[in-house]
């Protein structure tokens, strides 16, 4: 065994056992911002909000895009906010010069925003991704792919999507017996693909793509509402109604004690799990880590 290898066995070891796993590292929040109810609200008071203050509280570096870092020298690249969605208004399929100019200056004006995210996620040695199944996000997506080709960990939180309003509309037509809302609601449901899914079951593509061990189905939020003096909100009456079976918050709680082991369905039994790299700034061998606690 060389110098390498004993370094990252010993260092496996350590957190295995150790306290402060999570101390240092760095994490990137993926999840839908342009087809949001409400991009102002989401910003200030959105999920990243939250998970932020949680992994904060553990020694986190966290990368929200709501909030991006400034680029050494370039201020204001890729800066987003609650209204840059509205340029996209300006696009159109116009077969001319004018549509011509028109888009590609919305592409090269969207480049810097996808640069910035995408190098978020390369520094990250994790990433959080919040994917509900009735919200359409192209970014999401990419961020999650390039996570994995790079061997990092993805933790996924696909929440039951339900329509209870729905539910009472067509509970209230049908006690009307206004066939012709009824028959509108119908085409209206085909026409936009509402489709609830009570278990939050996330695609076939993301199960084959993501490790078994990192799928949730909620943040889990009321258990440390009190601890943060969170308000109590829709997100919150939403996981009373629909309690999380695995909730993400107390998962980041226990891998801040240790990294936890990860089944293995060839040998049938909990193994080890490489996915956590968390290395410090010098090996064993003196050799230098880039700058920060840690490198992933």
């Amino acid at each position: 065994m060389n110098q390498v290898q004993q370094f990252l066995a010993s260092r496996n070891q350590a957190l295995m056992t150790k306290n402060d796993v999570l101390a240092g590292a760095r994490v990137y929040l993926s999840g839908p911002m342009d087809f949001v109810a409400s991009r102002e609200e989401e910003k200030k008071n959105g999920w990243r909000v939250r998970v932020e203050q949680f992994l904060r509280e553990f020694k986190v570096d966290v990368y929200n895009p709501w909030n991006k870092p400034e680029v050494a020298g370039m201020p204001h690249y890729g800066k987003e906010d609650e209204f840059s969605h509205l340029k996209r208004e300006r696009w159109t399929f116009e077969q001319s010069i004018t549509g011509d100019i028109a888009r590609a200056g919305l592409t090269a004006e969207f480049w810097p925003t996808l640069h910035i995210d995408l190098r978020m996620v390369d520094y990250s040695d994790f990433i959080i991704s919040y994917v509900p199944t009735n919200i359409y996000s192209v970014g999401t997506v990419n961020e999650i792919v390039l996570a994995r080709q790079q061997y990092k960990p993805v933790l996924f939180v696909s929440p039951p999507i339900v329509y209870p309003a729905l539910a009472e509309l067509e509970k209230h037509l049908a006690a009307q017996g206004d066939r012709t809302a009824q028959t509108l609601l119908a085409k209206m449901k085909e026409e936009t693909a509402i489709q609830a899914n009570e278990k939050g079951i996330p695609s076939s593509w993301y199960m084959a793509l993501i490790d078994s061990d990192y799928f949730f189905d909620g943040f889990g939020f009321a258990a440390y509402r009190e601890r943060f003096g969170w308000e109590y909100g829709a997100r919150d009456a939403f996981e009373e109604k629909y309690p999380p079976r695995r909730p993400l918050l107390p998962y980041l709680e226990k891998l801040d004690e240790k990294v936890p082991p990860r089944y293995d369905l060839e040998r049938g039994k909990y193994v080890e799990n490489p996915d956590w790299l968390f290395l410090d700034e010098k090996s064993t061998a003196g050799a230098a880590v880039p700058a920060g606690r840690k490198a992933s």
